[in-house]
């Protein structure tokens, strides 16, 4: 039986701040059924795809991340905060909304022409999906396509990932 995953993410009014409807996906992982069709489509998206590495943004996006890369039997890749990685790491910058951010990755975390899959938990802007592309691409790595649970398209997102396959299970058109 299948599961309305957007039924199980709680919507939270104003939150960070006054205006902004937090999703909230802890409502979508405590649901069994609920993460377990998460994963499973997504696997069955990217079974016949011959990824070799899943990339994740910290922290989210490790959730959903690691598990599929698990079922897909390939390698796991964290992208992360700034100064959390203990190994020698490249970084990028990014803007947003509210000033500036950092991804960094393992400089030895990709070989060239590995094939990634980039999955995050939410796309909402695109800054932090792009950034982590753009640290991927550094270091050889073949962005096969962006995956994410949640996409907030009135942000358009999608436009500052253009040039990349970009996929959503669950859309939110309106805040």
């Amino acid at each position: 039986m299948s599961i309305s995953l957007k039924e199980t993410i709680r919507s939270i009014p104003d939150f960070p701040k006054k205006g902004i409807v937090f999703r909230d996906i802890t409502t979508l992982l405590k649901d069994r059924a609920a993460f377990q069709q998460t994963i499973s489509l997504l696997v069955e998206r990217y079974r016949d795809r011959s990824i070799d590495q899943v990339c994740a943004v910290e922290a989210r996006g490790y959730i959903f991340g690691g598990a599929l890369a698990d079922r897909l039997g390939c390698g796991f890749v964290p992208i992360r905060k700034p100064g959390k990685l203990p190994s020698q790491t490249i970084f990028e910058e990014y803007e947003l909304e509210y000033g500036a951010g950092r991804l960094e990755i393992h400089a030895d975390a990709i070989t060239p022409d590995k094939r990634v899959l980039l999955v995050d938990d939410l796309l909402a802007t695109g800054g932090t999906l792009a950034a982590a592309c753009r640290l991927i691409e550094r270091l050889g790595g073949k962005v096969v396509e962006i995956a994410a649970v949640i996409e907030l398209s009135f942000l358009n997102g999608r436009k500052k990932l253009s040039g990349y396959d970009v996929f959503s299970l669950v859309t939110y058109e309106t805040e």
